[in-house]
């Protein structure tokens, strides 16, 4: 999954672009438009259970399940629960909605993408009763190492994708992710667009439980690559490049032909994915290391079309997938790739 973007088919407004503009509309109309669709929404709900076709909510939970998809959530119910909450856009979401979804204690699922700004240390916070939720994705939260704690208090964690946290917060580092070691069932944790370095590198380290990581666009190092031998059940790795400094100094590349040399050590790995990166038939051959290796993907990676082709050769029983860069690709790799 790569991190998610703005779609591009909307304006600095939110409209849709070659749109024209809308005629002026009362203050009130937002006020009225919201109350009239959880009317309806709550006639519906109404209807569907008299039919005998859903088993219904509380009725505070169903008050608040209607008022989420209002501002545009997906919500998913079974058995007189909400099991899942999807937002593609949760902007709008402040502390009353925050804490409204805290108190969805069978909830399974929750995604939170769109520049989740209204989602801090103290709005976090409510979300730590979520004892049954498995499967976190966050996009743009606001919230400092210190503030990761409150997600160690969900013990059913068993996934967590964090995409531009914190960004552009130049004093997080991501050592809070440290907390996370006390979420026995966490197996896939996802960290990209962040200023998470070296530091955050070593708390992950002391993740031991996990299964899968994957991280890009961050600022760690060749060194913070280290870090991860300690993941001894690692099974499903994928790095890509570090970020440029966002102060304009040079810095150097997270990964080339040496980090190679440190991945060979990972004798758990299964699956490895490489990403923006340049590399040599020299260094990927290090992996011949990895006896349990069943599947590699270089993606927008420059190497030349003989040296995957001896890399096949020396690797017949894992499957190797790659394609040549196409000109936009190799000029937007020399960018990345700059000192």
């Amino acid at each position: 999954m790569k991190t998610p973007m703005k779609s591009n088919s909307y304006n600095g407004k939110g409209e849709p672009r070659g749109t024209a503009a809308p005629p002026p509309r009362s203050p009130l109309a937002p006020r009225r438009e919201k109350a009239r669709s959880v009317s309806l929404g709550l006639s519906l709900l109404t209807a569907l259970t008299l039919a005998g076709w859903v088993t219904p909510l509380h009725a505070d939970d169903a008050v608040v399940a209607v008022t989420l998809r209002s501002l545009g959530g997906q919500i998913t119910e079974a058995n007189g629960s909400v099991t899942k909450i999807f937002f593609r856009d949760c902007s709008k979401l402040g502390e009353p909605e925050f804490k409204q979804i805290g108190q969805f204690k069978s909830l399974k699922s929750l995604t939170l993408y769109g520049s989740c700004k209204g989602l801090t240390d103290t709005t976090l916070a409510h979300l730590a009763g979520l004892s049954a939720l498995e499967e976190l994705g966050t996009d743009g939260i606001q919230v400092t190492d210190a503030g990761l704690k409150h997600l160690a208090a969900l013990p059913n964690l068993r996934s967590a994708s964090f995409f531009h946290i914190a960004f552009p917060d130049k004093g997080f580092t991501g050592a809070g992710f440290a907390a996370f070691k006390s979420l026995p069932k966490l197996e896939r944790l996802t960290v990209a667009g962040t200023p998470f370095n070296d530091q955050g590198m070593a708390a992950v380290a002391e993740l031991t439980q996990l299964k899968e990581f994957r991280t890009w666009h961050t600022y760690q190092t060749q060194a913070g690559n280290e870090h991860l031998l300690k993941l001894t059940a690692l099974r499903s790795l994928m790095l890509g490049q570090r970020l440029r400094q966002w102060n304009g100094k040079p810095n150097p590349l997270s990964i080339d032909d040496s980090t190679l040399v440190s991945l060979a050590k990972l004798k758990s790995l299964e699956s490895l994915s490489l990403d923006e990166v340049r590399l040599t038939h020299a260094g990927l051959v290090q992996l011949k290391a990895l006896p349990n290796l069943k599947k590699l993907t270089l993606q927008h990676a420059d190497i030349s079309e003989a040296d995957v082709a001896k890399l096949r050769t020396d690797l017949p029983k894992v499957t190797i997938e790659w394609k040549p860069l196409t000109q936009d690709e190799r000029k937007k790799l020399e960018g990345m790739l700059k000192p």
